[in-house]
């Protein structure tokens, strides 16, 4: 199973912090954001990671040159990370995804569970996994669910009709891969492609009828986007157990 890392951003709204690194290599508990990931990858036999890289690419260049988590790390660059958002990310790493693939965010944290629980669902085209909670905000990738098939992902979904919200993890399989890279190369001659994310693209997928979901509630995550979201990310590290970087 290869992973694709969505790490190309600085992730602004935690300035001063990633003044000079990307969010992926703010450190949590004496280990990066990146570090804990490719070791929740590794409990998980995942072995062939590509990090999609872009602000601070060199960072992340030279932490991947001493890490030695996983046998089989690469980097796809993103130049356009300054004026894009994260659909031109996937369009750059579009290569990668010619096999059965994981799509993770790079600001996601998560015990190897969670990763277990998406590996272990039935097959799929593609499979986002989603979380619950008692409320939900604007800031949320909110879902509409039909029994487990995805309706609808988006942050303009009124917090009523939300079911779920995304956690920034799909998989997908079978012709789940093929599917995806063709939505993308539609999606990028588009006018709007700088400003939109991947997920307006599984927004679309999901109309077709070609996405589950897979809820992983109960289980431990969290997402980065903000210094408030530190905390709970430092809760969630402290219930792993590192992978040693020999």
């Amino acid at each position: 199973m290869r992973a694709i890392l969505l790490s190309a951003g600085q992730g602004r709204r935690l300035l001063p912090l990633t003044e000079r690194v990307p969010k992926c290599m703010l450190e949590i508990h004496g280990r990066s954001v990146l570090e804990w990931q490719l070791g929740e990858f590794a409990k998980c036999g995942i072995d062939d990671v590509t990090v999609a890289v872009g602000f601070g690419a060199e960072h992340v260049e030279q932490f991947l040159k001493t890490q030695s988590i996983i046998p089989r790390v690469r980097t796809a660059y993103n130049p356009f990370f300054g004026i894009a958002d994260n659909l031109v990310t996937c369009w750059v790493a579009r290569t990668e995804m010619d096999k059965d693939f994981l799509l993770v965010n790079g600001d996601t944290v998560f015990e190897a569970q969670v990763l277990d629980c998406v590996l272990n669902a039935p097959a799929r085209p593609v499979m986002m996994v989603t979380d619950h909670k008692p409320t939900y905000d604007a800031d949320d990738m909110k879902v509409i669910v039909s029994g487990e098939r995805l309706v609808r992902v988006g942050k303009n979904i009124s917090p009523e009709r939300a079911d779920g919200e995304s956690i920034g993890m799909l998989l997908f399989r079978e012709d789940g891969p093929v599917l995806f890279q063709q939505a993308i190369e539609r999606a990028i001659r588009t006018p709007q492609a700088l400003k939109q994310w991947y997920l307006s693209v599984i927004d679309d997928m999901a109309q077709s009828g070609l996405v589950w979901t897979c809820s992983i509630q109960g289980l431990q995550w969290a997402e980065i986007d903000c210094a408030e979201d530190l905390e709970q990310a430092e809760t969630t590290v402290q219930c792993l157990e590192p992978v040693p970087n020999r």
